[in-house]
């Protein structure tokens, strides 16, 4: 029997089968698996995706051999290596038992997910460093990739209808700009709003996008695993803790999910003594504005190009060169002419790479 460690590419096939026969899906974001393989079958396997444990399995006639260990110890290696020194995991409930054996401490429950961490008192500890209740407090949880316009509205609404508001931001690094550019922008938008106070989510809430949905194969499951978690996380642990009463979202004319999860807390919340307020999304020339997740790929590259040019303005020395690869591959000719007219008038060196004809010959 031996480890085998990395991207399953070679075995990706094997590895779907013996995870199936196991009642889980592989999950295509996971970044490191190890596989304990014998006689050219997988006996036992498990994931990495960040600092999160996925897809723990090991077959059925080789359990009681301390196969899961084996595979735990490897991943914990792997995440010690990477920075992560805690590690969360989300499974059923029914594995409660199992996972305890390999560390792992249980926080939260609902019907369909257990969410544990590794070790005991993290969420505590977590719990402990945020402020308390001052006056009637909102909460805002927000990805804000990036912070735009729209956030800052949405603020300023939600303050109209408490005292203070403590806005969440992502902790998960799976985004165009990492989670301490989007805080930093965040807090820079709102520098001058007093009551405002912006913290990271942590581990402990985690977005529609990356919730880890390996283990249910129901996609109304999925649905409704996610938003009763949120509840359990948010309503029953972190709302109590800093006295907050009212959770603002904004309407979402668009996106099905996003509008299913909202009706999803409004159901939900209020048993936890929190009010679910919908806000409307600022409108432009009477259009309600988009978040770049509902742009064209070329408006929403449109947009990353302007800011990243506004940033390297602000950030970093005039003499300081830029990079970009492929940034006008979505731009149509007559705003690729245009751009690369604001290009040509940055005081700064810049190197383009490209493979588009229209591009080259207007260089």
């Amino acid at each position: 029997m031996h480890m085998e460690t990395g991207r399953p590419d070679r075995r990706r096939g094997q590895l779907e089968a013996f995870l199936a026969g196991c009642g889980l899906a592989f999950d295509a974001r996971a970044e490191y698996t190890a596989m304990l393989v014998d006689d050219g079958e997988i006996v036992a396997a498990g994931s990495l995706d960040g600092m999160t444990v996925k897809c723990v399995a090991v077959a059925p006639d080789r359990q009681g051999e301390g196969l899961a260990a084996r595979v735990m110890t490897e991943l914990r290696r792997e995440a010690w290596a990477r920075g992560h020194g805690q590690l969360m995991l989300y499974t059923k409930p029914r594995n409660r038992m199992m996972f305890a054996e390999l560390g792992f401490s249980p926080l939260v429950e609902t019907r369909d997910c257990l969410l544990m961490e590794s070790g005991r008192g993290g969420l505590e500890r977590f719990l402990a460093g945020l402020p308390g209740a001052e006056g009637v407090t909102g909460c805002i949880v927000a990805n804000a990739n990036p912070f735009t316009l729209g956030h800052r509205y949405l603020i300023e609404r939600a303050l109209d209808a408490c005292d203070t508001l403590r806005v969440f931001i992502l902790s998960e690094d799976k985004s165009l700009f990492s989670p301490d550019v989007r805080m930093a922008l965040a807090r820079a938008g709102c520098a001058e709003l007093s009551r405002v106070s912006f913290h990271f989510t942590g581990p402990y809430l985690v977005s529609s996008a990356t919730f880890p949905d390996y283990f249910l194969r129901d996609r109304q499951i999925v649905d409704r695993a996610f938003c009763e978690l949120d509840v359990a996380v948010f309503g029953e642990r972190i709302a109590p803790k800093m006295g907050i009463t009212r959770r603002f979202v904004g309407t979402e004319p668009e996106d099905g999910v996003t509008r299913q999860y909202n009706e999803c807390l409004k159901e939900r919340l209020p048993g936890c003594g929190v009010e679910v307020v919908e806000l409307p999304r600022r409108e432009a020339d009477g259009q309600v504005m988009r978040p770049a997740a509902a742009m064209s790929c070329g408006t929403a590259d449109q947009m990353y190009l302007a800011l990243r040019l506004a940033m390297c303005r602000r950030l970093l020395p005039p003499d300081a060169p830029m990079v970009l690869d492929d940034a006008l591959v979505n731009f149509d000719p007559v705003r690729t002419r245009a751009a690369l007219r604001v290009l040509r008038e940055e005081p700064r060196q810049i190197l383009l790479f490209t493979c588009r004809p229209l591009t080259q010959e207007e260089e």
